[in-house]
């Protein structure tokens, strides 16, 4: 009987896995759902492309720097390799020098007003109401919205000798001297036409961009800076400086690259007269290429332009760091 009852006992009912041990089912991958290097193919096309955009150029203009590469090779093809003589030529034309000297000081000109000029504006738009904001802005955008060929022509007629309202205004005003007074034949006039151009043109755009991170700020840094009796200077230096720091590198940078390769602005309004008293790299780059079909020095003088702008960044970019990082 006994060996009838343990045959017939129920069996007993199976064991409960803890939650440790516990295996979730398999995930099953969705119909929909991307694999495998499909979301990296659908954004190779507009990779190489950019890729292409970018780099071809730059590699051809290195390529072109170490070649013999001028009328007759353009046209047959038959470039010959010299390695480095261009550049030994090219540092070793004095006229090189005195362009690169006049490349800085216009950047560092037009930087600083830039920088200056935009900073007030933004803060000035933070402290008006909103019709006065409104209209501030609109114009910094139509401003800004307007063509470069279109600006540098307007700055032609505004200074021009006989037709231009410059001149016009100076002699109503009692200057008799400006009567006719040729602006782009004097090179420090046609000098700071470009700078003042160049402002003009570049203010707009981070103006904007510094009013828009002003707006970030938390409104209670500033009642805090107040109620301890910070000044409004005060206030810029221990506030708004550090808080905007990011921004106003970013700025910075643009306007560097910016203003390093203007080209445009100085090629329409003055080709880099009177003299060289306008010239700078990018100028002096295709005056080189055009003038004596020197296609080879032009992209050398390319790449030298390059390189510098390259470095006035890379320092730049090093100098905010370690301030950043001796900042408490």
């Amino acid at each position: 009987m006994s060996v009838i009852r343990e045959r017939t006992a129920p069996p007993s009912p199976p064991r409960r896995r803890t939650a440790g041990t516990s295996k979730p089912p398999p995930r099953r991958r969705r119909s929909g759902e991307p694999r495998g290097l499909w979301p990296y193919a659908l954004i190779a096309p507009a990779v190489g492309g950019m890729l292409y955009l970018l780099l071809y150029p730059l590699l051809r203009a290195v390529l072109i720097s170490l070649q013999d590469f001028r009328l007759r090779q353009l046209i047959m093809g038959d470039a010959e390799f010299v390695g480095l003589r261009n550049y030994r030529t090219l540092l070793s034309d004095p006229r090189f020098w005195e362009v690169v000297r006049r490349t800085f000081l216009f950047m560092a000109v037009n930087v600083v007003l830039i920088m200056v000029i935009a900073t007030l504006v933004a803060l000035m738009t933070e402290r008006l109401g909103r019709f006065g904001r409104t209209v501030v802005l609109s114009s910094l955008v139509l401003a800004w919205a307007m063509p470069v060929i279109a600006a540098t022509t307007v700055f032609q007629w505004l200074f021009h000798s006989e037709f231009g309202i410059v001149n016009h205004v100076l002699t109503g005003a009692g200057f008799s001297s400006f009567d006719r007074y040729p602006w782009f034949a004097h090179g420090t006039a046609a000098f700071c036409i470009l700078v003042l151009l160049i402002v003009w043109q570049s203010v707009p755009f981070a103006a904007i961009t510094l009013y828009s991170a002003l707006t970030t700020v938390p409104a209670e840094l500033y009642e805090s800076a107040r109620l301890d009796g910070a000044s409004g200077s005060r206030i810029f230096r221990s506030v708004t400086l550090p808080m905007l720091r990011p921004i106003f590198l970013l700025v910075f940078s643009l306007e560097v690259i910016w203003t390093f390769k203007a080209f445009v602005q100085i090629w329409v309004m003055t080709r880099g007269g009177p003299g060289d008293a306008t010239t700078i790299l990018p100028v002096y780059a295709v005056q080189t290429a055009l003038a004596g079909q020197r296609y080879d020095l032009g992209s050398a003088a390319s790449m030298v332009t390059v390189v510098l702008m390259s470095g006035v960044l890379v320092l730049y970019f090093r100098q905010m760091l370690r301030q950043e990082g001796e900042t408490p």
